[in-house]
């Protein structure tokens, strides 16, 4: 029985003991009369009071008596006694600490992975990506039913209660344990999970921490171009087709302005790199726009002067053709008679080309311009080749008539050097290399053949030695690779 601690005035607290007695001086009679009388009054007095104290503590057992059975039966107050009940209260009260701590853990960690699960999702569309958003619902799943038996659990049992039985205490201590154990569980599996995403979550930051300074780098870029294509019309230059180009971007910057939350960050991103990049064309070709419209001036008074030199050696391929035809035989000019005639179309061909290009150039159609010119230019090479082989194949012919044991000996050395490779480190030579080189000679001897008579074809002469030295070099080449491939 717990010691009821002791209260002031309580009739249990003994008096205060009495100072020592002080002998005092006699009074006068009258006085001695008059105190004798108050003594007795205060004698009386003082009976009385010893009554009452004794009266007091007489009743004082019968009151806690009577007072002991409502105390055990819970009126308001706690008990007195402990035992088994208060150490399973106790227990099941540190069952409850344990779980409520395993609930905000759980929840906690739930709170910060779905942060990530929402970066991944944002940024990566990939079936892994997909998987991961999948997985943590499940989880949710799996949290929210631990969740409901830890709440379950904490309505179903009043702790505080006075007259909580030790046995349900026990069941309270056992169903808060079983669910402090099954959050933990998840929690633990929660995070195996989220260490399995670091991948994802590792390249879907990188896309955020990518996506600021890719927008910025594509309105800087627009605000270039725009800046450098008001200089090129500030100097006289239209540019219509660069402002066109320029204003298609418009609308991808409104998008890039929008946000990745509407659009997604990968389209973002790739928004922002594509406007970048053609913004920075638009840019450079603005600021080339004054040198591009010199250099196209430039262009068109060279292929022009070039033009008109072709137009004169054109006239020279008649004399040219006809020596041909004096001193060697038809095969050697055959293919050459239509030179002068197509030399001149083409002439005059280019001529209108380069009108065209003139006004494109006057309107500052700039791409139009430059098509034209490069169209120019093709048309001038093949005239000049065209021209330049009526002269090239009197200069041959001239030279093999004179000595064609120059020509002949020129394709021997060949032949000779890819016989001698073909045999090194080998006692026979190879077939495949030996068959080609073997037919080469052939070749070369019925072509020295045809030099015999009274009117040689040295064109077809020379076609067939150009021919045979071709073949060697496929020879030496292939050899030289399979070596190669060997070592």
């Amino acid at each position: 029985m717990t010691a009821t601690p002791s209260q002031p005035h309580s009739p249990m607290v003994p008096r205060a003991a009495r100072p020592p007695h002080r002998r005092r001086s006699r009074p006068p009679r009258a006085e001695r009369d008059t105190a004798g009388r108050a003594a007795a009054g205060r004698a009386t007095a003082g009976r009385a009071t010893a009554v009452r104290d004794t009266l007091a503590l007489v009743g004082l057992p019968l009151l806690a008596v009577l007072a002991l059975p409502a105390a055990f039966a819970g009126g308001g107050t706690r008990r007195w006694f402990g035992g088994r009940a208060e150490s399973q209260r106790a227990e099941a009260q540190a069952a409850k600490d344990d779980a409520a701590a395993a609930f905000y853990e759980l929840d906690t960690a739930q709170r910060d992975l779905r942060i990530s699960i929402e970066t991944i999702a944002a940024v990566d569309s990939s079936p892994a990506a997909r998987r991961a958003v999948t997985d943590f619902e499940t989880f949710g799943r799996r949290i929210d039913e631990a969740s409901h038996q830890y709440i379950g659990a904490v309505d179903a049992h009043d702790l505080d209660r006075d007259d909580l039985e030790a046995s349900a205490a026990a069941r309270a201590r056992t169903e808060l344990t079983a669910a402090k154990d099954e959050l933990g569980r998840v929690k633990r599996e929660l995070d195996r999970f989220a260490e399995g995403l670091g991948p994802l979550l590792g390249k879907a930051e990188t896309q955020l921490a990518r996506l600021a300074p890719a927008v910025e780098r594509a309105r800087q870029a627009l605000l270039a171009a725009t800046n450098a294509l008001d200089a090129a019309r500030g100097s006289g230059l239209r540019a219509d087709d660069l402002a066109a180009r320029l204003a298609v971007l418009g609308p991808e910057l409104t998008r890039l302005n929008e946000g990745a939350g509407r659009h997604g960050v990968p389209q973002t991103l790739e928004r922002a790199e594509r406007v970048t990049r053609e913004a920075e064309t638009v840019r450079a070709e603005a600021e080339r726009l004054p040198e591009r419209a010199a250099e196209i001036g430039h262009r068109l008074t060279s292929l022009r002067t070039r033009a008109q030199a072709l137009t004169t050696r054109t006239g020279q391929v008649d004399p040219v053709l006809s020596e041909l035809r004096r001193r060697f035989t038809a095969a050697c000019w055959q293919d050459l008679q239509q030179v002068p005639d197509q030399a001149a179309e083409s002439v005059r061909q280019a001529e209108r080309k380069l009108a065209e290009a003139q006004t494109a150039r006057d309107e500052q159609r700039w791409p139009d311009a430059t098509a034209l010119l490069s169209t120019v230019r093709a048309l001038l090479n093949s005239t000049d080749e065209a021209v330049s082989a009526a002269g090239d194949r009197l200069r041959q012919l001239n030279a093999v008539q004179k000595d064609p044991q120059q020509e002949i000996e020129r394709t021997r050395f060949a032949v000779r050097d890819a016989q001698r490779l073909a045999m090194a480190g080998r006692s026979t030579p190879d077939p495949r290399h030996a068959r080609p080189l073997d037919e080469a000679v052939a070749r070369l001897e019925r072509a020295i053949a045809t030099l015999e008579g009274r009117h040689p074809d040295y064109w077809h002469f020379l076609t067939e030695t150009e021919a045979v030295r071709q073949t060697v070099a496929e020879v030496v080449s292939h050899i030289r690779e399979e070596r190669g491939a060997g070592n």
